[in-house]
């Protein structure tokens, strides 16, 4: 277990599996300047470490987060003026954009309510399981707010422009189920099975080859955004350097061994 930090728990196995857990259970994990500032810390340390393949992200309790902790201080900045506002809000997005640019698999587990950038942050990942008892919501103008964490881009090209405009005009908090249906949500299972489904769906990942995962990572966040000509030269380059590494050599090998492969990232 990580010490040093103050709103987050994080722990290590021997698999390269690093779980982030949000704690500030009694806040509903809301996020305050500090957690931010925690999270950017972390989100560093695991896209610098090698032996880190795969990053969970989950909360305490029976909340995964309910967004950003509007009491006390974090109100007093936000409201003292728009000089400090904006100061605040490039720590927000500074925090989404290390999150968006993490080079190694995130998984969000989602234990419970996931409401405005706390919904967004669960968004950031590269794949949602949530348990039947989560809720989600885009729960922004229905707090005299704007979308922030990256909802603006991340949620059009998940669910659609409409299905966007639609979950951030009116606010609603849809259950696991609806999230699952629009494309929120890659799983949904009982309570009861989030831990053991979230674990075995991260070390499948994370036996996986990490550069490999990483590049094609790469080319799947910026396909919306390049040409075809461009994606396709990247993915030529990409190839032609996965046919030289040591772990495509032991993919190979494995094969005509007939055994699982272990790749090592070289």
């Amino acid at each position: 277990m990580e010490t040093g930090l103050e709103t987050l728990s994080v722990s290590r196995d021997d698999h390269g599996i690093v779980t982030l857990t949000m704690n500030r259970p009694e806040k509903k994990n809301a996020i305050n300047e500090l957690m931010w500032r925690e999270l950017i810390m972390v989100f560093d340390e695991v896209a610098d470490s090698r032996d880190d393949r795969v990053l969970v992200i989950t909360g305490a309790g029976d909340a995964f987060t309910s967004g950003a902790d509007l009491s006390g201080s974090e109100a007093a900045d936000v409201s003292s003026g728009a000089g400090a506002a904006l100061h605040s809000m490039r720590l927000v997005g500074r925090c989404a954009l290390r999150l968006h640019e993490l080079p190694k698999p995130t998984i969000a587990k989602v234990n419970g309510v996931a409401v405005g950038a706390g919904l967004n942050l669960a968004l950031g990942c590269d794949l949602i399981v949530a348990s039947d008892t989560a809720r989600f919501s885009e729960i922004f103008t229905r707090r005299g707010l704007s979308l922030d964490f990256g909802g603006s881009w991340l949620l059009p090209r998940l669910v659609g422009l409409h299905k966007a405009k639609e979950l951030v005009f009116l606010g609603d908090i849809i259950g696991a189920a609806e999230a699952e249906r629009i494309g929120i949500v890659n799983r949904v299972v009982p309570a009861a099975e989030l831990d053991a489904e979230v674990d075995a769906l991260a070390l499948r990942i994370a036996k996986q080859p990490p550069v490999q995962l990483s590049i094609a990572k790469k080319q799947l966040n910026q396909s919306m955004s390049v040409s075809m000509a461009e994606a396709l030269e990247f993915e030529g380059v990409a190839q032609s350097l996965a046919f030289s590494s040591r772990d495509t050599a032991e993919a190979m090998l494995a094969f005509f061994e007939k055994r699982e492969p272990n790749f090592t990232g070289e």
